[in-house]
């Protein structure tokens, strides 16, 4: 259950509805959990922690993230996409020193003992731009954020980090100069795009890494929303979607479904993590990942040229 819905992302959500959300992916035999200081200024996790620390704390993964510390703030800092907002605004860090603050912060607004795994947020061109470089070398250089965190693993605070971002260059990067376990890809290998194929997968295979798909939808995109990327959907994808859902409709196949489970049928792909803000969006994502989807469905998005030759399709059967 991935936290963006939790910290408000689009649209407000109650604290009942929170807990309803967490409770209802719970007894649908979700494990794994991942939120954020970014989401919602403390609110995701603050939220997800009412909900679990009741749960035993070695029966689920929980993972959130570093690269930004929550100062106080008395109005709140409203960022988009998220519309919510506890009264604390956003400092980047992406030093050794931040890493080790954050995750102790995090600890607090969580009220749990520990955190499985921590990705480094954001730390890429599509957030930063022309300021990408700089902050990456803060990061993977002398007293930054990766060499904060192995040692945090070694130490055993944590039991595994990598990278929460949208786009694949900081990833490999940081495969290749430090020593990553999994990263958080947000939208980047769905029924939409196939980019990892090309040199992150093959990788990740290579070292030993996983990776955990966000954003299978493409911002609710292939569940029928509007945005795409966390912006307004473009004619082309649009376009691109049409023709998907003709296919699915050939099938009787709900593309919701089909898009939750394509990315899950690659074996570097641990899991997948779409977000959940009311009971019915959890109840409706595990329900999706048991639908049978026919191995005729998959082989005509490739004969179609939806899915890629190199794409490994699932086998038809249901995931869980």
């Amino acid at each position: 259950m991935g936290g963006t819905g939790l910290g408000d992302m689009y649209h407000a959500t109650t604290e009942e509805s929170a807990q309803a959300a967490v409770d209802a992916s719970w007894d649908a035999g979700i494990r794994y959990f991942d939120t954020a200081p970014h989401y919602g200024a403390g609110l995701s996790e603050h939220r997800f922690g009412q909900a679990l620390r009741r749960r035993p704390r070695d029966t689920y993964t929980l993972s959130t993230k570093v690269g930004r510390l929550l100062a106080p703030h008395p109005a709140g800092d409203i960022e988009s996409p998220f519309v919510g907002t506890l009264p604390f605004k956003r400092v980047f860090d992406y030093t050794a020193d931040g890493v080790r603050r954050s995750i102790e912060d995090s600890l607090q607004r969580l009220a749990l003992g520990h955190i499985d795994i921590v990705y480094v947020h954001d730390l890429s061109p599509d957030y930063f731009g022309n300021e990408f470089d700089r902050n990456f070398a803060v990061a993977a250089g002398p007293g930054g954020a990766f060499e904060g965190l192995v040692k945090l693993r070694e130490e055993g605070v944590i039991k595994g980090w990598g990278l929460g971002v949208n786009t694949v260059e900081p990833c490999l990067r940081a495969l290749r100069q430090s020593d990553p376990d999994i990263f958080l890809l947000a939208g980047r290998y769905t029924l939409m795009e196939t980019t990892p194929l090309d040199e992150l997968f093959p990788l990740c295979a290579q070292r030993g890494a996983s990776v955990v798909l966000g954003g299978p939808f493409n911002s609710g995109f292939l569940a029928g929303g509007d945005h795409y990327d966390y912006a307004p959907a473009t004619p082309d994808k649009i376009a691109q979607r049409e023709r998907l859902r003709q296919v699915a409709a050939r099938h009787g196949i709900d593309l919701a479904a089909a898009a939750l489970q394509f990315g899950l049928a690659h074996p570097v792909v641990a899991a997948t993590i779409p977000g959940a803000s009311s009971p019915e969006h959890a109840k409706r994502n595990a329900a999706l990942m048991d639908v049978a989807i026919p191995a005729q469905f998959w082989q005509e998005l490739r004969a179609e040229g939806l899915v890629p030759e190199a794409a490994p399709l699932p086998d038809g059967k249901p995931v869980l």
